[in-house]
C-alpha cells in the first residue's frame, strides 16, 4: 500500500477524506493528519508519504507553499493532490499547472479522485521501479569495475571510469574491509550495507568469485575508529544469528590502483583465519581489543544528541543504531545497556524543558506506549525503545524550535545559555536583542524565576564546579575561564552560594572522587 498524508486546518474535513474516500480500492492507505503546513511538514518527515491531500488554504503555509517547501526539504518529495474552492479554482490550476500537480474542485467528486489516485498511484509506482531498475544497473556497474580491479585488470581508461564511478579521483587513502560468512552472499550485503550511512559507501561495494562482501574505505570519510565500531558490530550481529564470520580490514593504500593489493591481504588472511577454525574482527597484525564500557559509552551521548537536536527522525534512528551497535559489540550487560537509556531520557528531558517543553508529558506519554524502559530486559526491546525515544524527542524538539523563533526572551535566554562566560549585561543583552532594559529584566524573570545576574552567577559557578571537579586548573584560571576577571569576586561569590571556599569544593572531590559536595553536607 502506499502512504497518503492529508492535510486541512478543517477537522471534520479530514475526517470526510478519510472515511468517505475508499483509499485501500486505489492501492493507498491514510498514514497521518495535520491541521496545518508546519504540522504537515514535520509529519512528511517522519512519515515519508507518497502522496499528499492538501488544501490551498491553510494558515501559517498555504497547500502551494507547502509544495515549495517539500522540494527544498526532503531529498524524494511526494505527489501533491491540491484542494480548492471555486473562487480560487483559477488561481489553483494556473499555480497547479506551473507546479505540476493534481487538483479538485471542491465538493470532491468521488469518481474524479478515483481517476486521479489510480493515475498518480500507477505514477509512483512506475517511478520507484525505475529509480529501482536504476540503483540496480547502477549497482552491477560499479560492481563489475571493482571486480576488474581486484582480479589485476590494469589501464588508464578503466582506472578513469572507476574513479569518476566511485568517487575515488585523485590518491585517497583506502583500506578494504572483507566479510566471509555462511550465510547467502545478496543477505550478507544487505546486513553489512546497512552499516554504512552514506550513498557513496554502498556504492563502493562488491561480491567476489566465492561470494564474499567486500567495502572499498576512503579513510578521509570513515576513520579508523569506526571501521572498528562497524566491524565488532556486524561481526556480533552475525554471531547472533548462529553465522560467525571472518571480518579482515587490510592495511592502508594510496589510490585506485592500491585496490588490488589491499584485497589480497583481506583474502589472504581471511583464508588463514578459516584455516585455523578463527572468527570474529580482524585488523591487520593484530587482534582487536574490545573497548572497554567507558571508552565506548564515552561521547556517544553527544553524538546522539546532535543527531536528536538536527530535528530529523531519520538522522535520530541512524544515530541509535550506530551507538547500539558499538554498545552491544563491546559486550556490556544489559543492565549497563538500561543505565544508558535512563540517562538519555534525563538528557532529553533537559533539552526538552530547555526549549520549553512539557518533559513530564513526553515521558508519560513513553512509558505509556513503551513501559519503563528500566523494566526492559532485553537487547531488542531497549533499541527499540531508544529509537523510539530519541526520534520523538527529536519531533518534539524541532517543533519547539519553531515556536521559539519568534520568541525574543527565549533567544535572549538560549543566548545567556551559551555566552554567559562572557561579559554580559541586561542593558547590552536588551540592545542586542532591540529591547528595552527593564521590561527585559522583568519577562527575563517571569520565563526564568531568576532575576538576571542570579540566573547568571548560577550559570557560571555550576560551570567553575564542574572544572574544579573534572580538571586540574588553577581557580584563578577558572574565574577568568567562566566569566569573573576578578578572583576575589569569585571566591566570595562561590562561598556565598555554595557555602565554601573553591579550594575546599576542589579539595573534598579530588581525596574521594565519589563524594558529592552537597550531598555530603546535607546529610550532615
Amino acid at each position: 500500500m502506499l502512504q497518503v498524508l492529508l492535510v486541512d486546518d478543517e477537522p471534520w474535513v479530514l475526517e470526510g477524506l478519510r472515511t468517505m474516500v475508499n483509499w485501500e480500492k486505489h492501492g493507498f492507505q491514510v498514514c497521518g493528519e495535520a491541521l496545518d503546513g508546519p504540522e504537515a511538514l514535520t509529519k512528511m518527515q517522519e512519515l515519508r508519504p507518497e502522496l499528499v491531500v492538501t488544501d490551498i488554504h491553510m494558515p501559517v503555509i498555504s497547500g502551494l507553499e507547502l509544495i515549495e517547501r517539500s522540494k527544498q526539504l526532503l531529498a524524494r518529495p511526494p505527489k501533491f493532490v491540491i484542494l480548492s474552492g471555486y473562487d480560487d479554482f483559477n488561481y489553483a490550476l494556473t499555480a497547479m499547472r506551473q507546479r505540476v500537480a493534481e487538483y479538485l474542485l471542491k465538493p470532491i467528486d468521488e469518481d474524479e479522485f478515483g481517476a486521479i489516485l489510480d493515475r498518480l498511484g500507477q505514477m509512483i509506482v512506475e517511478e520507484r521501479e525505475m529509480e529501482q531498475s536504476k540503483l540496480r544497473k547502477q549497482t552491477l556497474f560499479k560492481n563489475n569495475l571493482l571486480n576488474r580491479l581486484i582480479q589485476g585488470e590494469e589501464g588508464a581508461r578503466l582506472e578513469q571510469e572507476a574513479a569518476a564511478a566511485l568517487q575515488l579521483g585523485g590518491e585517497p587513502e583506502l583500506r578494504c574491509m572483507l566479510f566471509d560468512a555462511g550465510i547467502d552472499p545478496q543477505a550478507l550485503k544487505q546486513r553489512v550495507l546497512g552499516y554504512f550511512s552514506k550513498p557513496a559507501d554502498a556504492d563502493r561495494s562488491f561480491l567476489d568469485g566465492s561470494g564474499r562482501v567486500g567495502m572499498i574505505i576512503r579513510t578521509d570519510e570513515i576513520p579508523q575508529p569506526r571501521i572498528e565500531e562497524m566491524g565488532l558490530a556486524i561481526s556480533s550481529e552475525l554471531s547472533e544469528i548462529g553465522s560467525p564470520a571472518v571480518i579482515v580490514v587490510s592495511r592502508a593504500g594510496k589510490g585506485i590502483r592500491s585496490i588490488r593489493e589491499l584485497y589480497l591481504q583481506t583474502m589472504e588472511t581471511v583464508k588463514a583465519k578459516r584455516e585455523k577454525g578463527r572468527t570474529g574482527f580482524f585488523l591487520p597484525c593484530h587482534h582487536p581489543q574490545l573497548q572497554s564500557t567507558e571508552d565506548v559509552l564515552k561521547g556517544k551521548v553527544e553524538l546522539l544528541l546532535d543527531a536528536v537536536l538536527q530535528g530529523d527522525p531519520g538522522t535520530a534512528g541512524a544515530a541509535v543504531e550506530e551507538v547500539f551497535g558499538a554498545l552491544a559489540c563491546s559486550q556490556i550487560g544489559v543492565e549497563t545497556m538500561r543505565a544508558f537509556a535512563a540517562n538519555m531520557e534525563l538528557t532529553l528531558c533537559r533539552r526538552i524543558k530547555k526549549a520549553g517543553g512539557d518533559a513530564d508529558a513526553f515521558m508519560v506519554r513513553m512509558q505509556g506506549d513503551e513501559g519503563d524502559s528500566n523494566c526492559i530486559s532485553d537487547y531488542l526491546a531497549l533499541r527499540q525503545y531508544l529509537h523510539r525515544l530519541c526520534q520523538e524527542a527529536s519531533l518534539l524538539l524541532a517543533g519547539l524550535r519553531r515556536k521559539n523563533e519568534n520568541n525574543t526572551v527565549f533567544q535572549v535566554i538560549q543566548y545567556v545559555d551559551e555566552e554567559f562566560r562572557s561579559k554580559l549585561k541586561l542593558q547590552t543583552l536588551a540592545k542586542k536583542f532591540h529591547m528595552n532594559p527593564t521590561y527585559l529584566g522583568q519577562v527575563f524573570k517571569k520565563e526564568t524565576g531568576k532575576g538576571f545576574n542570579e540566573y547568571l552567577n548560577e550559570k557560571r559557578l555550576e560551570e567553575a564546579k564542574r572544572l574544579l571537579k573534572r580538571t586540574s586548573m588553577k581557580i584563578s584560571d577558572i574565574a577568568l575561564q567562566v566569566g569573573y576577571p576578578n578572583t576575589d569576586y569569585f571566591i566570595s561569590k562561590f562561598k556565598q552560594s555554595i557555602g565554601m571556599l573553591p579550594s575546599a569544593y576542589k579539595s573534598e572531590f579530588q581525596n574521594d572522587g565519589s563524594k558529592k559536595v552537597e550531598g555530603s553536607r546535607s546529610a550532615e
